[in-house]
């Protein structure tokens, strides 16, 4: 099912604009995002074709299936409550059943809480990019060889190099587990290459070593051992980095280059935005969606600040929300038994 398939059949309730235009932080390069709420036809949700969400190609227009979007709502959603919250300006369609939702219901102490994990996520998120920017990884994907190393009296040498020192060739060594022990061999080499050894690795793609048959009477030349552990680690960082880098908003990206503060300072806008929305659910139990200090938050999208400042105001934000919940009088939580109360009589209304 599509969106247009949902807008010809009528089964739309409630879509609004929402994201940086709603925020009132839009720019001229700034998209339109648009999410909202449908219901399924009859024969599809007492079926078998339970669709719980529809959204575009470029994901911008995401619309939820009123189980899901009541669903989510139980959960003090930060991105549903702000899609229940839209101001005037922004709404597109209401439904007049969709007026059943009042947002007030909704200001709990759960959702003060659900604000500001957001917000802490999105700190970590700009770290994360701190740590690809600042660490960045060789597209050269190293090999199990990098990770093996010769003993040699009380410390070792990195296998490669050792190699390289004695003109020897990979493919001519032949390896032999040693017993009761952990990834270690005993080392040998064929200079004339008569003895079919396997070699160190079969491959540059190789996860583990080849062992080889040794004769009795050859001599070992050195002790190996090879450290799983760290190839692990890294060929999951290294995976990890360069499946960001294939799908990385490209324009942001450089814009993080630009500033040159070595963090995603969008992210770090959505946290204090996210902070400052959770403060103002526990003074007065609203949420304000369109934020007051445009100015002040586009200068710490554009960089303008150090991550260590934003996540030191982040920090003291965090703690001031803290302090204020030990006296919140808000509900803990929204009400469950009339959430579901409500879903069936809508269902029930819809489906008449």
């Amino acid at each position: 099912m599509t969106i247009h398939e949902l807008r010809d059949n009528g089964l739309i309730l409630f879509e609004a604009v929402v994201g940086s235009r709603a925020y009132g932080l839009a720019t001229a390069t700034s998209d339109t995002d648009i999410k909202g709420v449908f219901y399924l036809p009859r024969d599809y949700f007492f079926g078998n074709k339970y669709i719980a969400q529809v959204a575009n190609s470029s994901n911008d227009e995401v619309y939820y299936e009123l189980g899901r979007f009541v669903e989510l709502l139980s959960k003090s959603n930060p991105n549903i409550l702000e899609l229940l919250a839209s101001a005037d300006e922004c709404l597109l369609y209401k439904d007049p059943i969709f007026e059943r939702f009042n947002i007030q219901e909704f200001m709990t102490r759960e959702a003060v809480t659900t604000f500001a994990q957001y917000a802490m996520v999105q700190v970590h998120k700009a770290k994360g990019l701190n740590k690809k920017i600042n660490n960045p990884m060789d597209n050269e994907r190293k090999s199990l060889l990098d990770f093996c190393f010769v003993i040699e009296g009380n410390g070792s040498q990195q296998l490669k190099q050792w190699l390289v020192n004695r003109e020897w060739k990979q493919e001519n060594c032949g390896l032999a587990k040693i017993d009761h022990t952990k990834a270690m061999y005993t080392l040998f080499y064929d200079l004339t290459g008569k003895f079919g050894y396997k070699g160190i690795i079969s491959s540059t793609e190789s996860n583990e070593v080849s062992c080889s048959s040794i004769a009795k009477e050859q001599t070992s030349s050195a002790y190996l051992f090879v450290n799983h552990e760290a190839y692990s680690s890294y060929c999951k960082t290294y995976n990890e980095y360069f499946t960001w880098v294939a799908k990385r908003n490209e324009v942001r990206f450089q814009g993080t280059v630009r500033h040159g503060q070595g963090y995603d300072a969008k992210n770090m806008m959505h946290t204090i935005r996210l902070l400052e929305q959770a403060k103002e659910i526990l003074y007065n139990g609203e949420l304000h969606v369109h934020r007051p200090n445009r100015e002040e938050l586009l200068l710490i999208k554009s960089g303008t600040y150090s991550y260590e400042e934003l996540f030191l105001r982040s920090q003291q934000l965090f703690k001031e929300i803290q302090d204020l919940s030990l006296s919140s009088m808000l509900p803990a939580a929204p009400d469950q038994a009339m959430l579901t109360k409500l879903l069936v009589e809508l269902r029930e209304e819809l489906y008449r």
